[in-house]
């Protein structure tokens, strides 16, 4: 299976912005469809956008519609998500997910998370 690294979170003030990577080794990135997810204290882990394998994105959280983006480099075996516009209320422990399938999928190789606090 493959094994996520999530990487590039931390403290920005809000309006900053933020690239968080998710990184795969013992497989090859373009076979899965990759989702983000975040999850805040005392709530429900959320979706929020993900990548198809065919480079397909799907929105589930409206409020990062306009200001979170999702992409891939293959060469690099690397899905980002750039974060645009930063709230408090985006902070959270953000997390990539992978299937072999598509995005409507549910997802079965996780990353460890990575914390994104937004506060001034």
């Amino acid at each position: 299976q493959v094994q996520l690294v999530e990487s590039g979170g931390g403290l920005v003030q809000p309006g900053g912005s933020l690239r968080l990577s998710c990184a795969a080794s013992g497989g090859i990135l373009a076979h899965y469809s990759i989702g983000w997810l975040r999850q805040a204290p005392g709530k429900e882990r959320e979706k929020m956008l993900c990548i198809s394998r065919s480079d397909g994105v799907t929105y589930y959280e409206d409020s990062v519609k306009g200001r979170f983006t999702i992409s891939r480099d293959n060469t690099k075996n690397t899905v980002y998500l750039q974060m645009n516009g930063l709230k408090p209320e985006d902070t959270a422990g953000y997390y990539c997910a992978a299937v072999m399938g598509g995005c409507n999928m549910g997802y079965n190789n996780w990353g460890q998370g990575t914390q994104v606090t937004v506060s001034s």
